[in-house]
């Protein structure tokens, strides 16, 4: 008989499947059994809302090529600045219990079909179209993604031309969308890579083949010759079961455990590829099985940075006055929504946490509750449409506490219960006795309120609150 609590399956999948959620939520759907559970957070997410800065893309050639050296400067510059508003319109939608799923997954795909762009027109429409597609087929995914302005410029699909031939584009489509390293050749590159010729963007954001620069010629790709079309590349790549090897192996290793279970992973991929890429199928497989909720799965996941935020955010009904210094928050926490550190993404797991992140994780709560500083800077990337939140304080963000549903739940405990009451929530492991113990002494107030308060501050100073 397993020795979870409901309670703490129903966190997991939470926290799993969206970014955690409040108390008075959690202990609702405590009652309730995982499979309607599950259910009812697909049907959830049937629906894609888009995010929307921008009506159309303002950084147009003929206006770019009107206006001087200045101009062109502070357009550029303008459209960076929208960039972070809808990060920060993209952070406060995770925050919302409507459609947590379609946008941890369209976060996982963010990751995963990494790119940069300054134009954030194309950033708004490759993340509605990721979102679009976050939870339908893959093979749609990946058609749409492969014909998006943003893509296409950041992997250097433009100069790819028949006189010419540029190869990033066809690597990173299989190397890092598809197949995975060593699941082709040098030579299936340089032939796809012809296929994907004359690939290119209009500004207003639309897709268009252009004939002039095509390579209509015959090519062998996966040992099958003809005049083979960008479009036949990436539905061969979709007819490789290496294909559906990779990609489950690695939503595994995001939404599971990051140690893969072969087996496991090897009837995942062929639930996967026999549905044709059902991402949503796949998703609801994992969620409904007994393996995803045992014990080895349950608080093994380093909170990535913005899971870490968000999941603060929620658990606390955390509200800010400013959200600008959220952008501060991700940059010195290493993870800013719409600028990955290269191609691959950014990495997981134990690449969150360095000398200076542990400190911020650690004391970031009590500092936002107590309104102290931290004298810390983030490192220098080199990145200049980030530097300039290095110049923030910690002490400048001001964050409300909604502590009602804690006082509400926990009032009538015991003052030497409250550190594991609290912690069945908060955390996903047990706490030790000795633990238990120092946040006791900590927490130590005249009032019931205060002690609660200071209980739950306490607990997130743990190790055990990094992992989700």
């Amino acid at each position: 008989m397993s020795r979870i609590s409901q309670q703490t399956k129903i966190q997991h999948l939470f926290l799993r499947a969206g970014f955690g959620e409040n108390l008075s939520v959690i202990e609702k759907k405590a009652s309730q059994p995982i499979e309607r559970v599950v259910s009812a957070l697909l049907k959830d997410s049937e629906n894609s809302r888009e995010l929307k800065i921008v009506e159309a893309n303002e950084l147009k050639v003929g206006k770019m090529l009107l206006a001087d050296k200045e101009e062109k400067k502070e357009m550029i510059k303008d459209s960076i600045s929208k960039i972070k508003d809808l990060n920060l319109i993209w952070l406060d939608r995770m925050t919302e219990s409507s459609g947590m799923l379609r946008e941890k997954m369209t976060l996982f795909w963010h990751g995963h079909f990494a790119c940069q762009s300054p134009n954030v027109f194309f950033i708004q429409n490759q993340n509605n179209t990721i979102r679009k597609y976050a939870l339908g087929k893959f093979g749609d995914l990946l058609h749409a993604i492969s014909k998006d302005p943003a893509m296409l410029q950041f992997l250097n699909n433009k100069q790819n031309r028949k006189d010419r031939p540029n190869e990033n584009f066809a690597r990173e489509v299989m190397e890092l969308f598809t197949l995975g390293r060593g699941n082709y050749t040098e030579q299936d590159i340089k032939n796809a890579a012809k296929a994907f010729t004359g690939w290119d963007f209009e500004q207003s954001g639309e897709f268009v083949f252009r004939k002039f620069k095509h390579d209509f010629g015959e090519k062998t790709f996966f040992g099958k010759t003809g005049k083979l079309e960008g479009e036949d590349i990436l539905n061969m790549i979709l007819e490789n079961k290496q294909t559906a090897k990779f990609l489950t192996t690695k939503i595994y290793k995001y939404f599971v455990n990051e140690s893969p279970d072969e087996q496991i992973i090897n009837q995942l991929s062929d639930i996967f590829y026999q549905s044709n890429y059902d991402i949503g199928g796949l998703m609801k497989t994992i969620f409904m099985s007994e393996w995803f909720y045992s014990e080895q799965n349950i608080g093994t996941r380093i909170k990535s940075p913005i899971e870490y935020i968000t999941i603060l955010r929620k658990q606390f009904d955390l509200g800010f006055n400013d959200k600008e210094p959220l952008l501060f928050l991700q940059k010195i926490l290493g993870q800013m929504l719409f600028y990955p550190p290269n191609v691959a993404g950014w990495k997981e797991g134990k690449a969150w946490i360095d000398s200076t992140t542990i400190v911020i994780r650690t004391l970031l709560p009590e500092v936002l509750y107590r309104m102290v500083e931290i004298p810390l800077q983030p490192k220098d990337e080199g990145d200049v449409n980030t530097d300039f939140f290095a110049k923030r304080k910690l002490q400048s963000i001001q964050a409300n506490y909604n502590w009602t549903n804690f006082d509400q739940t926990f009032k009538k405990e015991r003052p030497e219960d409250l550190p594991e009451k609290i912690g069945n929530y908060l955390l996903q492991q047990p706490i030790s006795q000795t633990n238990k113990q120092l946040i006791m002494q900590s927490a130590y107030a005249t009032n019931k309120e205060e002690m609660i308060k200071n209980t739950a501050i306490a607990l997130t100073a743990l190790p055990e609150y990094q992992v989700c």
